[in-house]
């Protein structure tokens, strides 16, 4: 994987990661799902895209 894939995939774990807290601490909010649920589709659009 090149750098910006690894760091694309970094950054999209720890908003999983960032989400998840904010949802235990203040309730669910559906806009920072749909965040994260275009970065994980535009990361693994990356990884499937990648040059080999």
């Amino acid at each position: 994987m090149s750098g910006s894939t690894k760091t694309m995939g970094v950054l999209t774990v720890g908003a999983l990661v960032a989400v998840t807290g904010y949802t235990a601490a203040m309730g669910s909010n559906g806009w920072l799902w749909f965040g994260w649920v275009v970065l994980g589709l535009t990361t693994i659009g990356m990884v499937a895209t990648r040059e080999t």
